[in-house]
C-alpha cells in the first residue's frame, strides 16, 4: 500500500514538473480541458447565468401583445458535457424585444434600477469594470478569452471539447446583444472545426435563432425544418420546437406555427413551458378564427399556471373566446364563484370584465353592460382591463347611434388604457367618432326644425303640448330627489348594506402612507392623494350642498341636448307652446340653408361609414336616403358617385339605381362617365370575337352610322368587361359621341379615358387629343364629308372651344378639330385658317383612331 501510495505521488510530481516546462500550446487536452472550465469559462457560465436570472425577475408578460413568448430567462442547474450544452440550451430564454444599444448602462430592454441592470460577476476584469460592461458583455468577453487562451487545434479540428461549451456562451450573448451576425460568425467556427461533435445540433438551434433576429425568416425554419428531420436529443428537440414554432409566427406562418406549438407542447414536460406554450397557442388559435381550440388552449394554460397573473389572464381568455352556444350559465357560476375566492378577490374587477365579454357573446346585451358597470365600480387591478371595460360600453352605446355617449366613454377608455397600439387605434375611432357626431346630430336638428316648419298651427301646438307634459313630468321628479337628498342624513346617508357602493369600498378615505399623526389637511401630499382619490370615485363635483346627488360636470344628456341645440338652462316661459312656436324659422332663405346643411352633412356622415368604418351598408343606405330628399345637384352627383363607386365591385345591384339615375337624369358629366367606364384594374387576352366587333363598330363608324356604332360598342363592352381591347372600343365610342352630341361630350369621356387607362396607348392617345381640343386653334366649318362651308355673313369664326356646334338633320356641322382634323390625314379636306402654316397644322393633329391590329 505504502509502495502504491509513493508510486502515485512521484507521477503526480513529474506530471506537474512536465506541464510547467511545456509551452500552452503542447499541453494534454485533459489538461486544457480542466483549465477552460475552472478558470475562465465558470466566469462565464455564471455572468450568462445571472443575465437570465436578473431577467427573469424583471419579466413581466404583455397580454394585449398578440403573441406572448414562451421563455423567460430562466436560471437552471449546470451539469457536464452533453448535460452542461443542454442546460445552456435550457437557459437560452427568449427574449420579447431586445432594442436597448449596448452601450446602455444596464440590461437590454430594462430601465436602470431592475434587478440585474448593473450585475458584477466574480473575476471581472479592471478595463470591464471601468467601462461600466453588461453583464452580457461580461459573458462574451469571458467566453473569448477561453477560446483564445486554451483553444487546441490539430488537423484543422478542435481537439478541446470545452471549446465547444464556450462558443456556445459566446453566441448567446452575441444574439441577445442583437449582434447576431457576429453570432453567426462564431458558429461557422464551430460548424468548421467541430463537424463530429455530437452536441452540433445545439449549435444548429442557435444558428436558426440568430437568423430568426435578423429576419431572415426563410434561413431560420429552413434550418428548423432539416434539423426536425434528423434524430436529435430529447433536450434539444424541446428547445428547437419553442424556438421553431416563435420563428414561424415572426415570419408570418400561423397556421404551420399552431401545428409545431403542438409539438413543443407534448415534448415539454414543465409546468411553466406547458402553460406559456398553451396560452400562446391559444393566441395563435384565436387569431385562426379557431375559438373552440382556442378555448380548449386556454383552459390548459390555467390547468398547468404557476403564476397568479398567469391564471387571471388565462380565465379571461377563456371568457374572451366563448362561442355563446356552450353552458353560458354554468359558466357565467363559475367565474362569478371563483371571484369571490381568496385572493381572486382583488381580482374581481377583470373577472367582471370576462363575465360582461361572454355574456355579449351569448347575446345577452343588456347583462353584459350591467357586468361592464360592475367591473368599472370595482378595485382598478389592470388599467388596460379598465380601460378595455370603458371601450366596451362605449361600443354598446355606438351600436345604438348615440355617438355622444360612445365618444365620452372612448375617451374615459384613452386616459386609462396602458398598451400603445390599443391606444392608437382607439385614439382614431375616437376621432372619427366626434367627426360622426358632429353631422348625425346636426342632420337631427335640422330635421327636426324642418319638420316642424311643415306643420300647421294646430299640429305644432298639439305636439309641444305633449313635450311640456314631459317635461314638467321631469322636472317633478326631480323635485321630489331634492328634497329626499335634503332629509338624509350624513354624508353617505348612513348606508353601510352590502350593496351600499361604500361597504368594503377601497376608494373611501384612506391611509396615504401617513405614518405620524396629526391634522388630515396640515400635509399637503395627502390632500393631493385624497384630491385625486375622491375625484376617480366622484368626478368633479361643485362645492355645494348635497354635492353627492348633483350632477357631474355634463351629462351624456346634458351633452346630446347641446348638440341638438336644446338649453340646459330652464326660461321662464319653458310651459308655454307659443315660446317654442315663435322659435321656429318661417323664412324660405333660412329653410332653405337649414335643407342644405343638413343634405351636406349626410353626404359627409355616408362617406365617413364607409371611410371610418367600412361599414358599405350603413353608407350606402345613409346616401340613399339622401338622394330620396332630392338634395342640390352637386351634392345629389356626389352621392350617387359615392354610392356607385363603393358598390359597383363587390355589390352590384346596391350601385345599379345610382348608375341609372346618373345614367339617365346626369348623362353629361363625368359622375355618367364613371358609372359608364368605371376603373378596370385588370385585363384579360383579346377574343377573335371581341376583335370581330371591334371591326364592326369601327367600319360603321367610318361609315357615319354613329348611333349603330355606340351601340355595338355599348352591348360588347357590357358583355365583355375585362377584354385587352376595351380601351379601343371607349376610344372610338368618344368618336362617336363627338359626332353626335359635341365637343364637350367628347372631352368629357377622353378625360375618362385618360384617367382608366393612363398607361396604354388610347390613354396617352386621349391625352393628346384634350391637349389639342382645349387650344385655341380656329377651324372652318365643314360639313360631314369635310368640305368647307362658306361663312354666314356678319359672322366670324371662333376658337373651337368656345363654339357652339349646329345640328342639321341633313347636314350636320362638324367644326371638331379632333374629328376633323383626325381625318385630316385621309381626306385632306380639313382647311385651317392662313394665320398658322398648315403644314404645321397637321403636325399637331393627332393620328387618326387606333385601328385593329393585324
Amino acid at each position: 500500500m505504502k509502495k502504491n501510495i509513493l508510486f502515485l505521488l512521484i507521477m503526480c510530481i513529474v506530471a506537474s514538473c512536465a506541464t510547467k516546462t511545456k509551452k500552452p500550446e503542447q499541453r494534454s487536452k485533459f489538461m486544457k480541458g480542466f483549465n477552460t472550465y475552472y478558470n475562465t469559462l465558470f466566469n462565464a457560465k455564471d455572468a450568462l447565468n445571472s443575465e437570465f436570472t436578473s431577467r427573469d425577475k424583471g419579466h413581466k408578460d404583455n397580454f394585449y401583445a398578440p403573441y406572448i413568448p414562451i421563455l423567460t430567462f430562466e436560471d437552471q442547474p449546470l451539469g457536464s458535457d452533453l448535460g452542461q450544452s443542454a442546460a445552456f440550451a435550457e437557459n437560452s430564454m427568449k427574449m420579447a424585444e431586445v432594442n436597448r444599444p449596448s452601450s446602455d448602462r444596464g440590461l437590454p430592454g430594462m430601465p436602470p434600477g431592475m434587478p440585474g441592470a448593473q450585475t458584477t460577476t466574480p473575476g471581472k476584469p479592471d478595463d470591464l469594470q471601468n467601462k461600466g460592461a453588461t453583464t452580457l458583455e461580461i459573458a462574451e468577453a469571458k467566453a473569448q478569452k477561453a477560446i483564445n487562451k486554451y483553444s487546441v487545434i490539430r488537423s484543422g479540428e478542435e481537439k478541446n471539447k470545452k471549446i465547444f461549451d464556450a462558443y456556445m456562451i459566446l453566441v448567446q450573448s452575441r444574439i441577445y446583444q442583437n449582434k447576431a451576425v457576429q453570432a453567426l460568425d462564431a458558429l461557422n467556427y464551430v460548424f468548421t472545426h467541430m463537424k463530429d461533435d455530437k452536441r452540433l445540433p445545439l449549435a444548429r438551434i442557435y444558428q436558426g435563432v440568430a437568423y430568426a433576429k435578423i429576419k431572415d425568416y426563410h434561413r431560420a425554419n429552413e434550418t428548423f425544418a432539416k434539423l426536425k428531420g434528423e434524430d436529435i436529443n430529447k433536450t434539444y428537440a424541446k428547445l428547437m420546437s419553442i424556438y421553431y414554432s416563435e420563428a414561424l409566427l415572426d415570419a408570418g406562418k400561423t397556421e404551420e406555427a399552431a401545428v409545431e406549438l403542438d409539438r413543443a407542447f407534448e415534448l415539454n414536460s414543465s409546468r411553466k413551458l406547458k402553460s406559456r406554450i398553451a396560452y400562446l397557442r391559444g393566441q395563435v388559435s384565436e387569431n385562426l378564427g379557431q375559438n373552440d381550440k382556442a378555448r380548449e388552449s386556454f383552459t390548459q394554460a390555467y390547468k398547468y399556471a404557476n403564476d397568479f397573473e398567469f391564471e387571471v389572464k388565462s380565465q379571461i381568455a377563456i371568457a374572451k373566446t366563448f362561442n355563446g352556444k356552450g353552458d353560458y350559465n354554468g359558466a357565467k357560476n363559475y367565474l362569478e364563484g371563483i371571484s369571490k375566492k381568496g385572493t381572486y378577490g382583488s381580482r374581481k374587477n377583470e373577472f367582471y370584465y370576462a363575465l360582461g365579454l361572454m355574456a355579449n357573446k351569448a347575446g345577452k346585451k343588456d347583462e353584459a353592460q350591467q357586468f361592464f358597470k360592475k367591473s368599472l365600480f370595482e378595485k382598478v387591478s389592470d388599467p388596460q382591463v379598465r380601460g378595455l371595460t370603458y371601450y366596451e360600453i362605449g361600443k354598446s352605446y355606438l351600436e345604438k347611434n348615440d355617438y355622444i355617449g360612445a365618444g365620452t366613454y372612448y375617451d374615459s377608455a384613452l386616459t386609462v388604457m396602458t398598451y400603445e397600439p390599443s391606444r392608437i387605434l382607439l385614439k382614431d375611432q375616437s376621432e372619427y367618432i366626434k367627426k360622426i357626431s358632429k353631422n348625425y346630430y346636426l342632420i337631427k336638428k335640422n330635421d327636426s326644425i324642418l319638420s316642424l316648419a311643415k306643420m300647421s298651427d294646430a299640429q305644432k301646438s298639439d305636439f309641444f303640448t305633449k313635450y311640456i307634459a314631459k317635461l314638467k313630468a321631469k322636472e317633478e321628479k326631480e323635485e321630489q330627489e331634492r328634497r329626499r337628498a335634503e332629509r338624509s342624513k350624513g354624508f353617505d346617508g348612513g348606508d353601510y348594506s352590502a350593496n351600499s357602493i361604500f361597504a368594503n369600498n377601497a376608494n373611501s378615505f384612506e391611509d396615504f402612507g401617513v405614518t405620524t399623526k396629526g391634522f388630515y389637511f396640515s400635509n399637503t401630499g395627502t390632500i393631493s392623494k385624497g384630491t385625486s382619490s375622491f375625484k376617480q370615485v366622484w368626478g368633479e363635483r361643485a362645492l355645494a350642498d348635497n354635492w353627492r346627488y348633483s350632477k357631474k360636470m355634463a351629462s351624456i344628456e346634458d351633452m346630446k341636448n347641446d348638440a341638438l341645440g336644446v338649453t340646459s338652462a330652464p326660461n321662464p316661459r319653458r310651459f308655454e307652446t307659443t315660446y317654442y312656436i315663435e322659435q321656429i324659422p318661417t323664412d324660405q332663405e333660412k329653410l332653405g340653408q337649414l335643407k342644405k346643411d343638413r343634405d351636406t352633412a349626410s353626404l359627409g356622415l355616408g362617406v365617413m361609414y364607409q371611410n371610418y368604418f367600412t361599414n358599405t351598408p350603413l353608407a350606402t343606405k345613409t346616401l340613399y336616403d339622401l338622394v330620396d330628399v332630392k338634395p342640390e345637384e352637386k351634392v345629389m352627383l356626389q352621392a350617387l358617385y359615392e354610392i356607385f363607386s363603393m358598390n359597383y365591385l363587390k355589390n352590384p345591384q346596391a350601385s345599379e339605381r345610382a348608375k341609372q339615375i346618373l345614367l339617365n337624369d346626369y348623362p353629361y358629366t363625368s359622375y355618367a362617365e364613371f358609372a359608364r367606364n368605371p376603373k378596370n384594374v385588370s385585363f384579360v387576352k383579346s377574343s377573335e370575337e371581341v376583335e370581330n366587333e371591334y371591326k364592326k363598330a369601327y367600319a360603321l363608324y367610318e361609315s357615319e352610322k354613329f348611333g349603330e356604332s355606340k351601340d355595338v360598342i355599348e352591348q360588347t363592352i357590357q358583355k365583355f368587361p375585362k377584354d385587352a381591347l376595351i380601351p379601343k372600343f371607349h376610344l372610338l365610342n368618344a368618336f362617336n359621341s363627338g359626332k353626335t352630341s359635341g365637343k364637350e361630350v367628347m372631352i368629357l369621356q377622353l378625360e375618362q379615358i385618360a384617367l382608366n387607362y393612363a398607361k396604354t396607348p388610347e390613354g396617352i392617345k386621349a391625352k393628346e387629343m384634350l391637349n389639342y381640343l382645349k387650344s385655341e386653334l380656329s377651324f372652318q366649318a365643314t360639313d360631314n364629308k369635310g368640305n368647307a362651308l362658306p361663312q354666314q355673313p356678319g359672322t366670324s369664326q371662333q376658337p373651337v372651344q368656345n363654339q357652339n356646334i349646329p345640328q342639321n338633320p341633313d347636314n350636320t356641322l362638324m367644326m371638331q378639330p379632333s374629328i376633323q382634323g383626325l381625318e385630316s390625314e385621309k381626306s385632306g379636306k380639313t382647311k385651317p385658317k392662313k394665320q398658322k402654316d398648315q403644314k404645321e397644322q397637321k403636325e399637331k393633329v393627332p393620328n387618326d383612331i387606333p385601328a385593329m391590329p393585324k
